[in-house]
């Protein structure tokens, strides 16, 4: 049932969601507010961005090293540092990263943002937590902005994530969310192929819509 609604009303929602993010568009958590450019992953009607910034609301966070890895709007990684964490925000998309320097000044908040593809210009850090919320729809990404939502048609994000990741030495608390429209089991493969097990640590239901936050440990 709930297929066969999102199929229906999915290009309706394609249409009015375009139309709305043909201009900056302000975002609030808390006392936290942001400017997303259209050219950005939007947090307003996306799930699991609200879900990652409850879930981190409850964990201490003082003087922890912390990565959010594919930053997007930022809001994540301004948070944590509100917290009192030691934060580096990183993405692909040069259009994010100028936008969350201008939110951290405004927000009067001190991180670290770094153009980084997954963990290829962070050798020198190491992070008490990794913070992921991965595109994972499996079509081949045709631009920048594209790559916030699709994972490759043969998962390559995920094959390229996992094989970083296996030469991380600092993994401390890895922590990604994933829906349930996407191939779990799949994303689970791959990382069982790399050494990897994902333990769901929290489970979200939101709009008939089941989102759940893991923990990936080394086997």
């Amino acid at each position: 049932m709930r297929a066969y609604t999102k199929k229906i009303i999915n290009p309706f929602l394609q249409f009015w969601f375009k139309k709305y993010y043909k201009k900056p568009r302000k975002f609030r958590y808390e006392n936290l507010e942001i400017l997303v450019h259209p050219e950005v992953f939007p947090p307003h009607f996306t799930i699991s961005t609200k879900i990652i910034l409850n879930f981190i609301k409850k964990l201490n966070l003082q003087d922890k090293t912390f990565l959010e890895l594919g930053c997007g709007s930022g809001i994540i990684s301004l948070y944590a540092s509100s917290k009192g964490a030691l934060v580096t925000a990183t993405d692909i998309n040069q259009i994010a990263l100028n936008s969350l320097n201008k939110a951290k000044n405004k927000n009067q908040l001190k991180l670290e943002v770094l153009h980084s593809d997954l963990f290829e210009n962070l050798t020198s850090h190491t992070f008490d937590y990794i913070v992921v919320n991965p595109p994972y729809y499996p079509k081949h990404p045709e631009s920048t902005k594209d790559q916030a939502w699709f994972c490759g048609e043969n998962f390559e994000y995920f094959q390229e994530f996992f094989k970083q990741l296996v030469k991380r030495t600092d993994l401390k608390n890895v922590i990604m969310i994933l829906s349930q429209d996407c191939n779990l089991e799949e994303i689970k493969k791959i990382g069982v192929n790399n050494s990897f097990k994902m333990n769901i640590i929290l489970e979200k239901t939101v709009a008939l819509e089941k989102n759940y936050i893991f923990e990936i440990v080394k086997i």
